[in-house]
């Protein structure tokens, strides 16, 4: 983990100085940088699961609209496809690979909804399920589902770009207390002596670290909320239209339901 490469640098600034708060401070900054880490590898992890079902919809539509079954098609885009093993889960992408063999594809794919970036997999395991049922609509609800997913996409696309100065400004603000020690041991004014060997400097250092911690935490869950607002709301819209419109369809086509029970369509239709 390159997050322990702190400590050493830690034990050379609290020789250098004479004093264990850097070595205090490397060891408190390790959990806080793990948990970065950790963050940055999930939501790079969600936008390739996202992409990844963009590219199952639109590969199923394809193989659908040249002849192949549902099962067919999902097998042939699973075989084709390499990267949906480790995007869409070891798992799921077994399941979906054994789909001409019997295998709950439904399920299947509500295992990849529960992992992060993987929601859309919900509106494709609605979309399936309606096909199945009813037999027709599936190429032409996956397509437009997988329309929908681009537009979430591009969505946060978009305001990712639009909050980039945004966390500009907030790496800015968390680096601007050490370029102000900077200045003043270069003005000769030894900061770090009064900070880390009198108790007043220390008591200093202690606000400052809280109030920097609190005002990173303050900005960051900002940005985040603007982030997260008008993706949830496309998110919803996805998962509540685009397969909700194919069921409204298919009943409409299919007089005798999803079943073949007489009766059941026109009851599910006036619902």
């Amino acid at each position: 983990m390159p997050e322990l490469a702190l400590l050493p640098v830690g034990l050379l600034a609290a020789h250098a100085v004479d004093s264990p708060v850097p070595v205090l401070a490397a060891a408190v900054g390790v959990v806080p940088l793990l948990r970065w880490r950790a963050r940055r590898r999930t939501a790079e992890q969600a936008r390739r699961r996202a992409a990844a079902v963009i590219d199952l919809c639109t590969g199923l539509v394809g193989e659908l609209r040249s002849g192949a079954t549902p099962e067919q098609a999902l097998h042939m885009v699973m075989g084709r496809e390499a990267a949906f093993r480790s995007d869409l889960g070891l798992e799921a992408s077994a399941r979906l690979a054994a789909a001409p063999y019997g295998a709950n594809v439904p399920a299947a794919l509500r295992l990849v909804a529960e992992l992060p970036g993987g929601r859309g997999a919900a509106a494709l395991a609605a979309c399936w399920q309606v096909g199945s049922d009813s037999g027709t609509g599936l190429a032409h609800g996956l397509d437009r589902l997988a329309d929908a997913l681009r537009a979430e996409r591009a969505l946060a696309e978009e305001i990712a770009g639009e909050l980039a100065g945004c966390r500009a400004t907030t790496a800015l603000l968390a680096v601007l207390p050490v370029l102000a020690l900077l200045l003043g041991a270069a003005l000769g004014a030894h900061p770090l002596t009064t900070l880390l060997h009198t108790p007043a400097g220390l008591g200093c250092l202690a606000a400052g670290v809280l109030l920097e911690a609190a005002g990173l935490a303050w900005t960051s869950r900002i940005v985040r909320d603007a982030e997260g607002g008008p993706r949830k709301r496309q998110e919803r819209a996805v998962l509540s239209g685009s397969c909700g419109l194919t069921r409204r369809r298919d009943t409409r086509r299919d007089p005798v339901g999803s079943g073949g029970r007489p009766g059941h369509g026109h009851a599910g239709a006036e619902r």
